[in-house]
């Protein structure tokens, strides 16, 4: 491995940065096997299936019709647990794939991943301290998020955050990476017109303290 490589598809403290360029380069040999069968209604990238969904279907249109039957907050809840869910089996199914053992390792390919599936790229802020225990904490942005992106770019505005599933998947990822029960929630988000849409994430216990002290300093929730 080159150590003088910067990783490119995240953003993170230098301290982090040779594990990034290693889970970069894990991950460009199982997506660099990309077979498309429409003949079948089947794609896959190195012989696990997946999906192409039209963004805005999954966030905007997705998040209306969940809040028309159930309500807002219901339907956001519904969002980020789906979200978590994704990531919980993704990243279960990706250590064992890659024959991820450290923990760290584990959480780095979450990015990694995020970016090359399109749900976002990830930038982790200097403050972050993943660690294993109930001192967890990370602090984080996602540039191109595919739910705000959906709706600044179809001018549709909000006026709470809606990154709701990039929560729960980020969340659901980092918690089965570490093995330390986890929780996410976005306190500035594009969509409603921040500049960036900032997520908190720590064990459910810390999450309201360091959603109070971090938006103090990034806006507010």
């Amino acid at each position: 491995m080159d150590t003088q490589r910067k990783p490119q598809l995240v953003k993170c403290p230098e301290p982090f940065e040779p594990l990034f360029v290693a889970a970069e380069d894990a991950m460009a040999q199982f997506f660099g096997n990309l077979q498309r069968h429409p003949e079948k209604g089947e794609i896959t990238i190195s012989d696990v299936r997946y999906l192409l969904v039209r963004s805005a279907s999954m966030s905007i249109q997705f998040r209306k019709e969940l809040s028309s039957i159930y309500g807002l907050r219901t339907a956001n809840q519904i969002i980020y647990n789906f979200g978590r869910a994704c990531g919980v089996q993704d990243a279960t199914m990706f250590h064992e794939r890659l024959g991820l053992k450290d923990p760290a390792m584990k959480l780095a390919a979450g990015p990694i991943h995020f970016a090359h599936v399109g749900w976002a790229f990830v930038d982790i802020f200097p403050e972050s301290a993943p660690s294993p225990d109930e001192n967890y904490f990370l602090i984080y942005d996602h540039p191109f998020s595919f739910e705000s992106n959906s709706y600044t770019e179809s001018k549709t505005k909000s006026d709470d955050p809606v990154c709701f599933m990039n929560a729960g998947y980020s969340a659901g990822w980092c918690e089965i990476s570490f093995g330390v029960e986890l929780a996410a929630k976005e306190i500035t988000c594009r969509a409603r017109g921040d500049a960036k849409c900032i997520f908190v994430m720590a064990p459910p216990k810390k999450l309201l303290g360091y959603i109070k002290e971090y938006t103090a300093k990034y806006g507010k929730t």
